[in-house]
């Protein structure tokens, strides 16, 4: 995408406000054409007739690139394209705020079982076409509970990929306790995408991730991972941070994580909890926000310096900005990425393991299109309220279904800040440092 300075008198014909976002960098007016995420340099006379009498069909007159408009219609059904395996529904870790209810999903701790774990596999290539690109992930509870089967289902998957021609991608999400070397060996092998759970430094952190024992865990994760960081060329290893309010402290978290080599560091708030623990209120939102903009700040001072400062909230905002990404749902869940539960059922994500709600069918016999086509309907962002009149809602496709459907939405005003704030450094870095999005 390119700035582009556009001024000119356009039709008078309706289009609704919420459809376009003027805002200011540095006393120049700039507009998001939010159908489309195209961001424009525009007078004050353009942005006051974009936003209240002007028709997608108008950019075309201008000989600026015109997206085709999202449509109402949801997809009836999509392909299998990624899988979560929960190898290990259980942990060692106590996490007040778990998802997965301490790894267990609220019934007896179990492990995936060989077979269930190799349909699931054979699934994922099952509609896939040659050069297509698909994903297999680990999570759990602790998946290196189940650290044999991960190795088996992922030698199986490397293999059908070279018969088949598909690509294939690994990924794995760890609380780290249980990391070897020989497990960064076999990750670095087959090219991992590895996520490391981390809340913040040292007691911070302890005191929101212990032992079952409530030892801490930081000083064990942190030896353990240091080998990964060293070794780290094909595969990347990324630490991710659940903001509750006791670790509010970002920068802090930020830059001692990326001080011991991580790939990149991102947070995201604690919305739901089964237990309502560590939860986030609207008060605790504004707090994280104004860090996330202090991280953010920084990650643009250095940017401008050719630095790299892997701050990936912003990094993957800015990228999507600049790829024009405009979509009607927040991810893939339930629609090409599914979580498959320890006895083979698929759910609309890992976070949907055990909800009957979200259940799509299983790895015997495949998905149930008629349970898909309706998620797809009804988590549709113009089926959404309110997100259906709101600027930010290609950007944001709507929030995180799990999140949203359990707790509502008491985030939109967290989210419509950070995104103004990524537009106002997107801008500045596409007129000072264009070099950095080639």
């Amino acid at each position: 995408m390119t700035l582009v300075q556009i001024a000119g008198t356009f039709r008078e014909t309706e289009y609704p406000q919420e459809d376009v976002r003027a805002f200011k960098v540095d006393g120049e007016t700039y507009v998001l054409i939010v159908d489309g995420s195209r961001v424009y340099a525009v007078d004050e006379e353009t942005a006051a007739l974009l936003r209240g009498s002007f028709r997608p069909e108008d950019l075309e007159l201008l000989g600026l690139e015109s997206h085709g408009a999202i449509s109402d219609a949801p997809p009836l059904t999509m392909p299998i394209r990624s899988l979560s395996l929960a190898v290990a529904e259980k942990c060692n870790l106590g996490c007040s705020y778990c998802y997965a209810q301490q790894g267990s999903f609220g019934h007896e701790p179990r492990s995936m079982e060989c077979d269930v774990a190799l349909k699931a596999v054979s699934l994922l290539f099952q509609d896939a076409e040659p050069r297509d690109k698909v994903n297999l992930s680990f999570l759990g509870g602790e998946p290196l509970l189940n650290r044999s089967l991960i190795r088996e289902c992922t030698e199986l998957a490397h293999r059908l990929g070279q018969e088949t021609g598909i690509g294939i991608g690994y990924s794995i999400t760890t609380n780290g306790t249980l990391l070897t070397i020989e497990d960064g060996e076999f990750f670095e092998k087959y090219g991992f995408a590895v996520t490391v759970s981390l809340d913040g430094v040292g007691e911070i952190h302890d005191a929101l991730r212990p032992f079952r024992d409530s030892h801490g865990s930081y000083t064990r994760i942190v030896a353990n991972v240091r080998p990964l960081l060293e070794m780290q060329r094909r595969m990347q290893v990324s630490a991710r941070v659940t903001v509750t309010p006791k670790n509010l402290e970002l920068r802090e978290t930020l830059d001692e994580l990326l001080g011991l080599g991580f790939h990149s560091v991102g947070f995201s708030p604690m919305l739901h909890a089964p237990s309502g623990s560590e939860e986030m209120a609207e008060s605790d939102l504004d707090q994280m926000l104004a860090h996330m903009i202090d991280c953010g700040e920084e990650f643009e001072r250095r940017a401008l310096r050719g630095e790299r400062y892997a701050f990936s909230n912003l990094a993957t905002a800015i990228e999507q900005i600049h790829k024009g990404t405009h979509r009607p749902y927040p991810c893939g869940a339930g629609a090409g990425y599914f979580g498959v539960s320890a006895d083979g059922r698929l759910y609309a994500c890992h976070r949907f393991v055990g909800d009957p709600a979200a259940l799509f069918g299983d790895v015997q016999h495949g998905l149930k299109p008629a349970v898909q086509s309706e998620w797809l309907r009804a988590r549709h962002v113009h089926a959404q309220t309110p997100c259906s009149g709101c600027w930010a809602r290609y950007l944001c496709g709507g929030g995180c279904h799990h999140e949203v459907i359990h707790r509502g939405r008491p985030a939109c005003g967290y989210i419509r800040g950070w995104l103004d704030f990524a537009l106002k450094v997107y801008v500045r870095l596409r007129r000072d440092r264009p070099e950095y999005f080639a």
